[in-house]
């Protein structure tokens, strides 16, 4: 590329990649400017924070009960059950709220979908109690 090819300003550098200056504006400014600004954040953060290590700042938090055991003890399926049941009918509350969004446009037709839907969730609801599933004891 010679002297004579060579672009003289960004303007008619970023014209000859096909690119404007105003696209880059609209397009990577805003990623750049919160991406400076999440650093300069976390740079403050960490000068203006106290650092006092030591005590009982480095035990694990068990909501104020001394640990007795070793922290590797296993616990029960019923544990991971609780959890899983409340992820599914955590979910099935995310699949509810675009439903009661768009209810009018949707009609008869969403009303008798989220019926089933929840029918179907009450039912295994229901196997999950008659199985004792929640029970602790």
């Amino acid at each position: 590329m010679s002297d004579v090819d060579a672009p003289r300003d960004s303007q008619s550098f970023l014209a000859a990649l096909g690119l404007r200056l105003s696209d880059f504006f609209e397009e990577w400014f805003p990623d750049a400017f919160s991406l400076a600004l999440v650093a300069v954040a976390i740079v403050f953060a960490g000068l203006l924070a106290p650092n006092r290590p030591g005590g009982m700042k480095g035990d694990p938090y068990e909501c104020g009960i001394e640990t007795t055991t070793s922290v590797r003890e296993r616990l029960s399926v019923r544990y991971y059950l609780i959890a899983v049941l409340f992820v599914v009918f955590d979910v099935e509350t995310i699949f509810m709220f675009p439903w009661a969004v768009q209810y009018k446009v949707l009609g008869l037709f969403g009303l008798v979908e989220m019926v089933i839907f929840i029918a179907i969730l009450l039912l295994a609801y229901f196997y999950v109690i008659k199985k004792g599933a929640l029970k602790w004891a």
